[in-house]
């Protein structure tokens, strides 16, 4: 008993003092990471970083401290933590292979979190969808079409293709084309859509509104009609003006031609 009594005493002498430096180590530094993971959000948020990559950033952060602060307080003990290394190494290798897709959408996310070339509320073409953007999240971005229907598009196929964004300017140039007839007054039709353009307040007078023959196709002489509105006044401006032109047009006898054919028929005797 006395022999036992004597062992365990000297175990208590040899590895008290190991055993108190882990706990110490740990409690510590798993304090010291908190601290740390508060400061770097209170540092992200005063940067205005979006507040999901915030979240994402403190808490990874945290996990990476605290994993470290463990393997500290293992290694004080005196136990071997190259194998430990060693298996998060390669459990880290196997789950990165394993999401390589998702860790390429998370990529893209950082990156239109960073530096923003769309926003919420942006009018976007983009990924194959084009709609209002609801949300710009880690792995997927959503937009609502005109029709109100919602689409996710993944940050990686948002980012590898181009990104159209309606909504950054705040003006927009209104492409239209309009065709009459070869028998028409070409100065007749041009005045007619002048009066159109300049009587439509909101299109705005600098830039100055374009209208030039653009074509003589092969049953109309084209116009190309192209005035500057404001971006929210693009579709009704565009609906507008292309009635008001053709009411005007049927007033003042001047056609808009359409693609015809004539067919000769021929009989064989």
């Amino acid at each position: 008993m006395e022999e036992t009594i004597k062992e365990v005493q000297s175990l208590i002498t040899s590895y008290g003092l190991q055993v108190l430096g882990a706990l110490v180590t740990l409690i510590v530094g798993i304090w010291i990471a908190k601290w740390l993971s508060k400061i770097l959000g209170k540092v992200l948020n005063k940067r205005n970083v979006d507040p999901t990559l915030t979240k994402f950033a403190v808490s990874l952060v945290k996990i990476a401290l605290i994993t470290f602060v463990i393997i500290s307080a293992i290694s004080q003990v005196g136990i071997e933590t190259t194998s430990f290394v060693a298996v998060i190494g390669a459990a880290g290798l196997a789950v990165g292979f394993a999401l390589q897709g998702s860790l390429s959408n998370f990529a893209s996310g950082v990156m239109l979190i960073i530096f923003k070339p769309i926003k919420v509320g942006d009018f976007v073409e983009g990924g194959g969808a084009t709609g209002s953007v609801e949300s710009v999240g880690i792995f997927v971005t959503t937009l609502v079409t005109p029709d109100n229907k919602v689409v996710y598009i993944p940050n990686s196929t948002l980012t590898s293709g181009n990104i159209v964004n309606y909504s950054t300017k705040d003006t927009r140039r209104v492409d239209m084309v309009f065709g009459i007839g070869y028998s028409d007054d070409i100065d007749k039709a041009k005045t007619v859509i002048q009066s159109v353009i300049n009587s439509d307040s909101r299109v705005l007078k600098d830039p100055e509104p374009q209208i030039v023959v653009s074509e003589l196709a092969d049953s109309s002489v084209n116009f190309n009609v192209r005035p500057w509105v404001n971006g929210a006044d693009y579709w009704g401006v565009y609906f507008d003006v292309t009635e008001q032109i053709k009411k005007k047009f049927d007033e003042q006898n001047i056609s808009i031609p359409f693609p015809q054919r004539d067919v000769h028929m021929f009989q064989n005797q």
